[in-house]
């Protein structure tokens, strides 16, 4: 039977896709790891590789078309003696599974009895008499390990068993028992809040009616940004807590460590030694070293902090993990090796999910002072603004001047409290004005 590629989930948060380009074409020959297409997501472009062996039967959805919602079939592969006319009779056969699924679905009881949904069926290989639907690569590895193919569970296009399902099974028979009855219900989990709607598009556009404007359509990475940040306002419990820091003796070691880094090609910034700071701040107050999970908090050991980075069309959160471990030489260069595939979009997943905090720096933009919006499941974010010089108090009283940098601290209320939050707020002031202690 013919197998749907479908468009896959190539990040956590990933619900759609830009199918950006076609490395194959109907009738290639494909293998398993072969690379079949480049797929943007709302980060990054990346390779989409086959799962299974077998040739192009069809492509379905064209190079370059956007909103792709993920398992959308967007290809089909035929196996060993499969031509194109099987594509058209396995699509004959579906309203006709269908049909048959709903009638067994009925309710007893006769009409009057009241409808209820039945439960999707468990993601068992689907057969058609003695036939197990698996991949020609799948037989035959079933058959060199001496498998049960009846006996495995498939996870490959309606339960076809596809490389990855037979090479992790042992000779021992997995249980074919039917889920117990309840565990769909276990299983669902519950609908996101509704969101607060504004005006339709239609309605704003009609206020400015008569006036020139230009209409920009929002891509993948815009669409996530605005869902995600309104998200954090409605469902995050906010607070604020700012706090002032005196950078003189961190500019002057900066300034001195740099001099002396010079022929190594190392120039540490100012934000190399707030990431820093933050890291060793999450192990002194490790209660601030947590994130929200919905019914419980995670308390992370590792100090992970995110950083955000501008780029175009919206921003990336790379997370430098260990963060606490590492000299801030080695924090400055993997900061920009981050950076530098953030803005051309080519971070994997895995190197801008989790951290426990962000840090949001509009300093160099000028920006004083401002707040930032927690980026979920984060307990924190701290929004650092520029250092400027100002008159201050010194410790004997005398007016001096000083410079001095605006930090504010957006905390998540469920998790960290506001005593907590200024403990941890103080810490890093502490080694900021003290940075010599980065060191010990």
């Amino acid at each position: 039977m013919p197998t749907e590629i479908l468009m896959p989930a190539l990040s956590p948060t990933m619900e759609e896709g830009t199918l950006a380009k076609w490395l194959v074409k109907e009738g290639d020959t494909v293998a398993s790891g072969d690379i079949l297409a480049e797929i943007e997501t709302d980060k990054a472009t990346m390779e989409f590789e086959a799962v299974d062996e077998g040739v192009i039967g069809k492509i379905l959805i064209d190079a370059g078309s956007d909103g792709v919602k993920v398992n959308t079939p967007i290809a089909v592969l035929l196996a060993d003696g499969e031509s194109a006319s099987d594509i058209d009779a396995s699509a004959a056969a579906a309203p006709e599974a269908k049909a048959s699924a709903g009638a067994e679905a009925a309710p007893a009881g006769g009409s009057d009895a009241p409808a209820s949904p039945a439960p999707a069926p468990a993601p068992a290989p689907r057969s058609d008499g003695t036939r197990i639907f698996a991949s020609p690569l799948a037989r035959r590895i079933a058959a060199d390990k001496g498998l049960d193919l009846s006996q495995i569970t498939g996870s490959g296009p309606h339960g076809r068993i596809v490389k990855a399902d037979v090479e992790g099974a042992s000779s021992a028979p997995k249980a074919a028992e039917a889920a117990p009855a309840e565990a769909p219900a276990k299983a669902t989990k519950s609908a996101p809040a509704a969101m607060a709607s504004g005006p339709s598009a239609d309605q704003v556009a009609r206020m400015y009616e008569g006036r020139d404007y230009e209409e920009v359509a929002l891509d993948g990475m815009r669409k996530t940004v605005a869902a995600r940040l309104t998200e954090a306002k409605q469902t995050i419990p906010h607070f604020y807590l700012r706090r002032e820091v005196q950078l003189d003796a961190l500019m002057a070691f900066r300034a001195d460590l740099n001099r002396q880094m010079e022929a190594r090609g190392v120039k540490l910034s100012v934000n190399d030694f707030i990431i820093k700071a933050c890291a060793m701040a999450l192990q002194a107050v490790p209660d601030c070293n947590a994130v929200w999970a919905g019914d419980r908090m995670l308390r992370l050991k590792p100090s992970d902090v995110a950083v955000a980075v501008a780029v175009e069309g919206g921003l990336f959160t790379p997370v430098l993990k260990d963060a606490h471990l590492k000299s801030l030489s080695a924090l400055s260069a993997e900061m920009k090796d981050l950076a530098g595939r953030a803005r051309n979009k080519k971070l994997a997943p895995h190197e801008y999910i989790g951290g426990a905090m962000a840090i949001s720096n509009l300093g160099m933009f000028g920006i004083e002072n401002f707040d930032a919006v927690i980026n979920p499941p984060h307990g924190s974010i701290l929004a650092v603004g520029a250092g400027l010089r100002k008159p201050v108090v010194g410790k004997d009283g005398e007016l001096t001047v000083a410079t001095v940098m605006s930090m504010t601290l957006s905390v998540d209320h469920r998790v960290i409290d506001g005593a907590l939050g200024a403990e941890f707020l103080k810490e890093v002031v502490s080694l900021l004005e003290n940075p010599i202690t980065m060191l010990a």
